[in-house]
């Protein structure tokens, strides 16, 4: 046990390691200065002209959305149609079927926004062709997008006053030339170098220890898995995701994507401290973020460790903790410390079920896909985190009796009532999708929706709640993680969660840019004795605690009806 934790410390410290000077190559490489990486120059000068863009084209907040939106839009339709006719099209050695259309409408949505809600099984939806030219191809593209929106923001406040905040095509390609791309090809390397398939071969067959004839699945997984963690995307090769021995073979291999699903979301922080030249600040949102992700790991690790009252009534040991969906190999507390990480930075990749963990766990799961805003995804995460500090401002500004202020720019009713709209677009598309759920499962239960509602759930109850809350949060997230009890591959799921997709992703975005965006174009007024200081220890617990309040608030009836009820139940 003091080995394991070890690892994970250990893993946490690699990931710092590597995200502190990460997050200072960042600041410099998209500020424009000298980097190591600038020898892509010339690569980067051919896809500019060759799209004919003009990089140094200064664009408002409403040009760079513009730019954001349209190219999703055209990925979204004809990553639509490719998915549907997958089975005409080469590398496909297994045989693979074409998705039906609300299937294909739920899948290129996901991958689109980052999620990578797979309702589908890796292995057998997908061909060799569609996993790469669709989905790790919008695995770069997906996290280049958040990453492009939060640099955005970063130039709205690096400067006094201006109009501009950077070009969108100039940050998205960077981010894939000069970032995604070349840390893939590293824990690609890794990755295939300790078991994971890296070939175009099809199935192959071996006898297992009960005599049985068994296919596996194989084909270029250890490109798409670099990316899938790196990029906080998270869709598996194979439809047990991390949790496959293919996937993830080794201990190596489990420290390796742990550590790559944190490092960006982490220099991505530190980034914005040194880019805005307020390190102080920086390092103020990484610690409220750190706090945040500690409150939830604990209460996860100790929960997994304590194991299940139920079966403890029985009269069995559990000396190594809760084992019902767990990884021999890799066990509760890696598998505890991996959900924690998985589920507050948006990968929504697994090394075990999540659907077998405590009730606890699943709550504490829940919330951090709920509150989306310690760390979060790519780039997206500072920008969630961005609406809570808004609010923060704003709250602080009326306890001392001043116009809040945020970086010399007055925070009036245009920014905070945008903010107050973010916040409250989460908790209804999670309540209301979830209430609809319920609501067609109680009512239409053995109509035929081609799977009858009566068939979504193999844990009816609290649980069976939980999982229908947890498929909705998770979509709204851009998580893509599930408790995979829910039958989710039919025509009310496929769409319900497809149109909580695209809503989850954009609408956040579009908030904290069209905010920046405002807040830049207006005259700075220099700090002095009176100013609200927002890089104070002081300020970080305000905003943490408003964090904690408005989530309470919004989700805690949706809490106590599932994995509370579930875990009151069990004592």
């Amino acid at each position: 046990m003091n080995s394991e934790i070890l690892g994970v410390i250990a893993s946490f410290l690699i990931t710092l390691l590597i995200a502190i000077p990460l997050g200072r190559y960042l600041a410099k490489m998209f500020a424009g200065e000298r980097v190591w990486t600038d020898f892509m120059k010339p690569l980067e000068n051919v896809l500019f002209k060759l799209a004919g863009i003009r990089q140094n084209e200064s664009m408002d907040w409403k040009q760079f959305l513009k730019a954001m939106l349209t190219i999703n839009l055209l990925w979204l339709v004809y990553g639509f149609f490719v998915l549907m006719y997958q089975d005409k099209l080469p590398l496909n050695p297994d045989g693979n079927p074409g998705m039906t259309p609300d299937l294909a409408f739920n899948t290129i949505i996901s991958f689109v926004v980052n999620c990578d809600l797979q309702h589908y099984s890796g292995e057998s939806g997908l061909t060799y062709l569609t996993q790469q030219i669709i989905v790790m191809f919008l695995m770069f593209t997906s996290a280049a997008t958040g990453i492009a929106a939060a640099v955005g923001l970063f130039k709205a406040f690096r400067d006094k006053t201006v109009e501009s905040i950077g070009n969108f095509w100039e940050f998205f390609i960077k981010a894939i030339t000069r970032l995604l791309l070349p840390l893939s090809v590293i824990v690609a390397i890794i990755l295939a170098f300790n078991g994971t398939p890296a070939s175009y071969a099809g199935k192959d067959q071996f006898i297992s220890l009960q005599g049985d004839t068994v296919n596996v699945s194989r084909g270029p997984a250890a490109q798409m898995i670099a990316i899938k963690h790196l990029g906080t995307n998270g869709g598996g090769w194979y439809g047990a995701n991390s949790a496959h021995p293919l996937e993830n073979p080794s201990y190596v291999t489990n420290m390796t994507e742990i550590v790559s699903q944190m490092i960006i979301p982490m220099a991505m922080i530190i980034a914005f401290g040194y880019f805005i030249r307020r390190k102080k600040l920086g390092w103020i949102i990484f610690g409220v973020m750190t706090a945040g992700m500690l409150m939830l790991m604990i209460p996860t690790i100790s929960s997994e460790l304590g194991g299940n009252p139920n079966i403890a009534k029985m009269g069995i040991t559990q000396a190594t903790g809760a084992m019902e969906g767990k990884e021999v190999r890799i066990g509760p507390l890696a598998t505890g410390y991996w959900s924690t990480l998985t589920t507050i930075v948006s990968t929504g990749s697994v090394n075990g079920m999540h659907d077998s963990t405590m009730p606890l766990t699943g709550a504490w799961q829940l919330l951090g896909m709920m509150i989306n805003g310690f760390f979060g995804g790519c780039g997206v995460g500072i920008l969630n985190y961005f609406v809570y500090l808004i609010i923060a401002v704003f709250i602080s500004g009326l306890m001392v009796g001043r116009t809040p202020e945020f970086l010399g720019h007055k925070v009036e009713a245009r920014e905070v009532k945008i903010a107050a709209m973010v916040t409250l677009i989460s908790p209804f598309l999670i309540m209301a999708g979830t209430a609809l759920a319920a609501f067609v499962y109680s009512t239409y239960g053995n109509a035929d929706w081609a799977v009858k509602p009566s068939n979504w759930l193999n844990n009816p109850g609290f649980h069976g709640f939980s999982e229908m809350l947890y498929e909705m949060t998770s979509a709204n997230a851009n998580n893509g993680s599930g408790f995979e009890g829910l039958g989710d591959n039919n025509i009310f799921w496929n769409v319900s969660t497809g149109f909580v997709l695209i809503l989850g992703r954009f609408l956040p975005i579009i908030g904290p840019v069209a905010i920046a965006g405002l807040l830049a174009k207006k005259k700075y007024i220099p700090e002095s004795a009176g100013t609200l200081r927002v890089d104070t220890v002081t300020f970080g617990l305000m905003t943490l605690a408003v964090i904690l309040v408005l989530n309470a608030l919004s989700y805690f009836p949706a809490l106590a009806l599932g994995p509370l009820a579930e875990y009151f139940s069990m004592r």
